[in-house]
């Protein structure tokens, strides 16, 4: 490593004593299948930590960025066998031991059946949990065929036998991709936000109202407008700027009551020069810096 040119590849490590942050692969697909999306999420968390690796530390915040990025362990991919159910209950467990060391498990999907597993960990945990999700769909449509999907998990943790979820946020919804009954079972449950509405000072003030759980969040790349971010399961013609996706994955980083983080949806299939993948690497490191500056 060039002292006056340091990359994240040579910062984040393997056997760290006592790790701040775990990065997690779920490499599944098999709810967009389910859910009769296009499939090709499972081959971004490599591709994703990749182009993180490539990647320098803030140049203004360098010393703090570096301390966090030095208790930050590489990459580990969960085996995703096919089996939903079994994948996002070992997706739970790892985040349930992660919470418990307090580590902060960043997890890169895969398609948004990451997400219920994410909250299986809280359900493991028995901690109550608010869910943060920026997304231009609600996900919480009915099982398909009796099988549970990408479109289903918010639906899945909402109802979950635990009742650890304590309210159900979503923010950026694309008003033509969201049905009236959707909307109004998801209004009961928390806030929901179009995405012609989406302030980023609103969505993080909004974290300081949660009086009681932590704060999982979990960002879904289609809800960036398509000509950011055409790599993706289902693409968004309208959505929010990169501007501002970035400014609330720095922010989610920065907010002391957020206990994981979940980024889904990256296609590298449906990507253009790889920009939808070098921006979901700008996402993971602008949470991170956010972390750092705790």
């Amino acid at each position: 490593m060039s002292n006056d040119d340091p990359r994240l590849k040579n910062l984040i490590g393997k056997n760290i004593a006592k790790p701040k942050v775990r990065l997690i692969g779920f490499p599944s697909d098999e709810g967009v299948k389910i859910n009769g999306g296009r499939a090709g999420a499972s081959k971004a968390p490599q591709l994703i930590y990749d182009e993180l690796l490539k990647l320098t530390p803030h140049p203004v915040h360098i010393d703090r960025h570096i301390k966090l990025l030095k208790k930050t362990e590489s990459l580990i991919h969960l085996n995703c066998s096919g089996d939903l159910s079994a994948d996002q209950k070992n997706l739970g467990e790892d985040t349930a031991s992660s919470l418990s060391d307090q580590i902060l498990p960043v997890i890169l999907g895969g398609g948004h059946e990451t997400a219920f597993g994410h909250f299986l960990g809280y359900a493991k945990s028995e901690l109550s949990v608010n869910i943060v999700n920026i997304d231009a769909h609600t996900d919480v449509r009915e099982f398909k065929n009796g099988k549970a999907h990408s479109g289903s998990p918010f639906r899945q943790a909402i109802e979950h036998q635990s009742g650890l979820c304590k309210s159900y946020n979503v923010y950026g919804l694309n008003p033509a991709s969201v049905s009236a009954a959707h909307l109004a079972y998801v209004s009961n449950q928390g806030d929901t936000v179009f995405e012609q509405s989406v302030s980023v000072d609103a969505v993080l003030n909004r974290l300081n109202l949660f009086e009681e759980g932590s704060i999982m969040v979990t960002m879904d790349m289609d809800v960036v407008r398509q000509v950011d971010a055409p790599g993706v399961s289902a693409p968004n013609a309208s959505g929010i700027s990169k501007e501002d996706w970035l400014k609330l994955a720095h922010g989610f980083g920065n907010h002391p009551k957020v206990t994981s983080f979940d980024l889904c949806e990256v296609n590298p299939e449906f990507d253009q020069d790889n920009q939808t993948v070098k921006l979901a690497a700008l996402t993971i490191w602008y949470f991170l810096l956010g972390v750092a500056l705790r």
